[in-house]
């Protein structure tokens, strides 16, 4: 009788939804006009766009293939997902890339705390699911809003190329993924090695092909078998429109067809969560023209636990005290406050919201009359997985990943057509 043990182990076993891609680099000796940050960053900054427009103008520039949202009110995003996909299959036609087949690309990034480290390749729209409760090996991390995906949706669906701008993070605390290419990096080819424009840093990147590709992938899938391999960071309306036309195109192909159709893929950065210089910053709470003793007294009643997670509120522009609230995970304590102040508001009849990076801001802008605000405190790198697992997607706004220059800025390239 023949022994099917290992065959069934074959078929059970995980696959990782992240994996080597053919990616394209351009020919060119200025790649700090080539890179530009990603384009939902410093929306209400057009001057920080207008500056990037007179750099590179007539330059060859990723800058000229995106929407950077600060100029939606300017321009449509039909007219500007025409002119960027002109200017993708002018890139193609000049034949200024260079292709790296089935590689991963090794990158370095100087942020502000520190040294980030990460691993462009193709994430499996196949293996993604961006609803709130979702059980899929990849999933986002805050919940999508419907409205802003239909101008990226317009500049991929005829798009030649992909330009990713997106973060994944993945839960690798004993670091076997990409840690060990930095040890590699004297035998790896250097791709790139220079500093970004307008302050993001130094950024090097290097060539991971052959065995060091088998190397990454036999570590990735060890951690296949994880509850979720992969969580979004930056960057999820992005993904999430590329599921949505992969969608659309899926049930016109043959099985075998879909198996390697480039629209399957999605071009990211691949990301330890547990790496130094990923950092969460929290997001705070400011509540205009509500009675504030009335909205504490309420809390009070309906969201305090004892053992709960601690948050401090701020009154006439000082700490004015500290509350316990219940929720089962860091995220769903977000969430709790979240709920409450929307359905109080709508309860009053009164009361705006406003979310604030700063701790410094927020206590000046609660010495105005009739507000509140509240701090929340910075979230440790186990909870982000384990409220995805738990309560599903966080509520908008709860963290956001390092400061505005540290985002990602567009760089590698995929054929998507």
């Amino acid at each position: 009788m023949q022994d099917n043990t290992l065959f069934e182990r074959k078929i059970l076993m995980p696959k990782a939804a992240f994996q080597t891609a053919d990616i394209l680099l351009p020919r060119t000796e200025d790649m700090s006009d080539w890179s530009v940050i990603a384009c939902d960053q410093f929306t209400s900054e057009p001057e920080y766009w207008d500056r990037v427009d007179a750099r590179v103008a007539g330059k060859l520039s990723t800058y000229h293939m995106i929407l950077p949202e600060a100029y939606l009110d300017r321009v449509s995003p039909l007219q500007m997902a025409e002119s960027a996909n002109a200017a993708m299959q002018r890139c193609l036609d000049a034949n200024v890339f260079e292709e790296l087949t089935n590689s991963y690309v090794y990158v370095e990034r100087h942020v502000t705390g520190g040294v980030r480290r990460g691993l462009v390749g193709a994430l499996d729209l196949d293996a993604y699911d961006y609803s709130p409760h979702s059980a899929s090996p990849v999933r986002a991390s805050e919940r999508t809003v419907a409205d802003r995906l239909p101008p990226r949706m317009k500049i991929r669906e005829n798009a030649p190329l992909e330009l990713p701008h997106i973060m994944v993070l993945m839960d690798d605390p004993h670091k076997t993924v990409i840690e060990p290419l930095h040890l590699k990096t004297h035998s790896l080819r250097k791709l790139y090695d220079f500093d970004l424009m307008e302050g993001g840093g130094h950024i090097t990147g290097y060539q991971v092909a052959g065995e060091d590709a088998k190397a990454v992938d036999a570590a990735l899938e060890k951690l296949a078998g994880n509850d979720v391999q992969i969580v979004i960071g930056d960057g999820n309306h992005s993904l999430a429109a590329a599921k949505e036309l992969w969608e659309r195109i899926k049930p016109n192909l043959t099985p075998a067809e879909a198996e390697n159709h480039p629209a399957r893929y999605a071009l990211v950065e691949l990301n330890n969560v547990y790496d130094p210089a990923i950092t969460f910053e929290p997001i705070h709470r400011v509540v205009f023209g509500v009675d504030t003793e009335k909205l504490l007294e309420l809390m009070e009643q309906k969201l305090t636990l004892p053992d709960g997670r601690e948050i401090e509120y701020v009154i006439n522009g000082r700490k004015a005290g500290k509350m316990r609230l219940r929720g089962r995970s860091f995220g769903g304590m977000i969430e709790l406050l979240q709920s409450f102040i929307e359905e109080y508001a709508a309860m009053v009849g009164s009361g705006e919201v406003d979310y604030i990076h700063d701790e410094e801001s927020l206590l000046k802008l609660t010495e105005a009359p009739d507000s509140i605000g509240f701090l929340l405190p910075a979230m440790d790198k186990s909870d982000l997985f384990r409220t995805v697992i738990s309560d599903g997607v966080f509520p908008k706004k709860s963290f956001s990943i390092g400061h505005a220059r540290d985002k990602r800025y567009y760089l590698e390239c995929r054929k998507i057509k």
